[in-house]
């Protein structure tokens, strides 16, 4: 019999804004409880884990270490059972899925557990950047090969929309439309079975139960998005507005095969049907989720009609405004629950928040085939087809 490689169950926190209801977690104790929360929700024996694959994007101070297997020790599972940590920038726990899919299909793993972490607040990006002589990513070879170029996903995004004639209008009506469609999937409870509640304390020491993404703005406007200033560029469009948010969060996805699922008796949300990497130049940086998006169909014999909904990480607007003008893909179909620009972008666990997201709405609403692709610091994408069960 193939191997196959099917996602059990998908579990996420609520996104926390900076500074705000998870800021003083620490990034293995948040890890450790969607842990538990897949045990809980699939009655998983942890022992049965042959590894925990799990993103993070700054591995630096409470992220350091392989906060992977912190985590696995943090949730109380046997020492029996290892920890991975895997660094593909804004994709890392999107490539942990990849990573995992792959073990279980090879017959490396029969069960695995991808995600990811990332506490923003506490390990802002930039942290592990070091003075001196070895302290500066990439290196003279590369800055050489780009011109002395130093590259800023910031300006990347500025790039983009400049190259296709992207208007602020369009960009700001575009973070409209992500915190509108946000709030109405919040409202109608869209979320409320992907994410595992946790109890926190704030500075005060008062405790309440965290269950609700808390970047999320109502009453956003074009006037007042039209009223900040750019970000990255004097006279730019790229603001506060049209860009995702600084965040913290987490999220899990059980993965195994789908004879060893029948085995635990468990019932799979979805397959994973394809997934893909592409490259793209690291100076405009953010385009991957085009050719990663084309890599994609075209592996995997589907035509762009055949997916039901897609998930492009909203990093900037500009990004997935030039991800739609090369695709043609509708507009309504991507981001339906709203994206990183109002959610937030918790860098290491965003893929994992997306993935859970997306696999839930396309239970929900019977959709067969749904795709989700990021892009990545240094000009990197990944894209993931999942086929509903």
């Amino acid at each position: 019999m193939r191997r196959d490689a099917v996602i059990v169950d998908a579990v996420r926190t609520a996104v926390g804004k900076r500074n705000g209801s998870l800021s003083t977690m620490h990034s293995a104790s948040l890890s450790a409880h969607v842990l538990n929360a897949l045990v809980e929700r699939t009655g998983l024996e942890p022992e049965l884990v042959d590894d925990v694959v799990w993103g993070c994007a700054g591995a630096v101070g409470m992220q350091s270490g392989c906060v992977g297997r912190a985590a696995v020790l943090a949730a109380g599972w046997p020492e029996s059972v290892p920890g991975l940590t895997v660094d593909r920038q804004c994709g890392s726990s999107q490539q942990a899925v990849h990573q995992a899919a792959a073990g279980v299909i090879s017959g490396q793993y029969d069960v695995a557990v991808a995600g990811g972490v990332e506490i923003m607040s506490a390990v802002p990006l930039g942290t592990a950047r070091m003075e001196g002589r070895f302290g500066e990513p990439f290196g003279p070879d590369v800055w050489e090969r780009y011109n002395g170029v130093r590259f800023n996903q910031g300006t990347g995004a500025q790039l983009i929309a400049d190259e296709y004639g992207i208007s602020r209008t369009e960009m700001d009506q575009h973070g409209v439309d992500s915190h509108a469609r946000a709030l109405r999937a919040i409202g109608e409870g869209r979320f409320t079975d992907q994410i595992a509640p946790i109890r926190v304390t704030n500075a005060e020491g008062t405790t309440s139960v965290f269950d609700t993404d808390e970047g999320v703005r109502r009453g956003s406007t074009l006037e007042t998005l039209g009223g900040l200033n750019p970000a990255f560029r004097e006279g730019g469009s790229i603001t506060a507005g049209n860009a995702s948010q600084i965040s913290d969060g987490t999220g899990a996805l059980l993965i195994t095969t789908s004879e060893v699922a029948e085995q635990q008796g468990w019932t799979p949300m979805a397959r994973i049907h394809t997934a893909v990497i592409a490259g793209t130049d690291p100076v405009t940086m953010l385009k991957g989720p085009i050719p990663a998006t084309a890599k994609a169909l075209k592996k995997s014999g589907l035509v762009l009609d055949d997916i039901g909904v897609f998930e492009i990480n909203e990093a900037f607007a500009s990004v997935t405004l030039a991800w739609l003008r090369e695709t043609g893909a509708d507009y309504a179909r991507m981001n339906p629950n709203g994206g990183a620009m109002a959610i937030g972008h918790p860098i290491g666990g965003s893929g994992a928040r997306i993935m859970t997201t997306l696999v839930h709405h396309m239970r929900d609403n019977g959709i067969r085939y749904g795709l989700q692709s990021m892009c990545e610091g240094g000009g990197m994408a990944n894209a993931t087809i999942l086929e509903l069960l």
